[in-house]
């Protein structure tokens, strides 16, 4: 049945679902379709699976690539902070070698 009656009594034809002629038992090649329904599946799911295999080498790569780099990090704040408390040390020396001479020399008098 292509038409329907509206509320009004006129009749229009009615639109149909795209898979309305699968669900009317209309004869299709079932065996074929069938086939054809399983390679389409197969093929979006191999396509699927590539791509989840791509994005998730791209992650992995990125998360090592992060990893490098905090590494780098971690190296150069040890060494600033290495070469700090050598200057802290050699600051103290030569603030302690300057205070020694300042005191000698009142002590002397």
């Amino acid at each position: 049945r292509r038409w329907s009656t509206t509320s009004r009594g006129t009749q229009r034809r009615r639109r149909e679902h795209p898979c309305a002629a699968m669900d009317s038992g209309a004869p299709q090649d079932g065996p074929q379709s069938t086939a054809d329904l399983t390679a389409f599946v197969q093929n979006l799911l191999s396509q699927m699976q590539s791509r989840f295999q791509q994005m998730s080498d791209s992650i992995i790569t990125r998360i090592d690539e992060m990893g490098e780099r905090i590494d780098d990090l971690e190296k150069s704040v040890g060494d600033l902070i290495q070469t700090a408390t050598d200057e802290g040390a050699e600051g103290d020396k030569a603030l302690a070698a300057s205070a020694a001479a300042a005191v000698v020399p009142k002590a002397a008098k």
